[in-house]
């Protein structure tokens, strides 16, 4: 992986519907740590939320030297764009990989002058990051926090 300093390498392709499966090992890897801190570590649970949400033609597999190491979602949802299962392989986290793959989407969203928005797990990690590129706190309930990105000039 890149150290933090340099511009993180990735791609995207495509998923398929028939990713399913690999892509919710990621998500269960990349989300452990944050649902048990607050006690809602359940793989049958996440499973239903994933596959309740999974929609293949606006999912994006990244890439980082050849390998899958993540997945995000980023697609048309009510008048803007829809940012969710943004999710990193621990190993690729920390690397400047997550910022790079957002940058590269909000570029998209801001050419399309579309807003983002998203939800966040209360405590995790990624608000920083979300914080770090524009997105304010719309509302919020027991478990998640939702954000909003108004598109920049382009």
């Amino acid at each position: 992986m890149p150290d933090a300093g340099s511009t993180a390498a990735f791609s995207f392709e495509p998923a398929k519907a028939s990713d399913f499966e690999r892509l919710f090992d990621i998500r269960l890897l990349a989300m452990r740590d944050s649902l048990e801190r607050i006690g809602r570590f359940d793989p049958e649970r996440a499973r239903r939320r994933f596959g309740d949400g999974f929609r293949p033609e606006h999912t994006r597999l990244i890439l980082g030297g050849g390998q899958l190491i993540g997945c995000v979602a980023f697609g048309p949802h009510d008048g803007a764009i829809l940012l969710e299962h943004f999710y990193l392989v621990p190993k690729a986290q920390g690397h400047g990989i997550g910022a790079a793959v957002l940058r590269q989407l909000l570029d998209e969203a801001d050419a399309a002058g579309l807003a983002v928005r998203l939800d966040v797990l209360r405590g995790s990690d990624a608000k920083r990051l979300y914080d770090r590129h524009g997105f304010v706190e719309t509302r919020s309930d027991e478990l998640d926090i939702y954000m909003e990105r108004q598109p920049s000039d382009v």
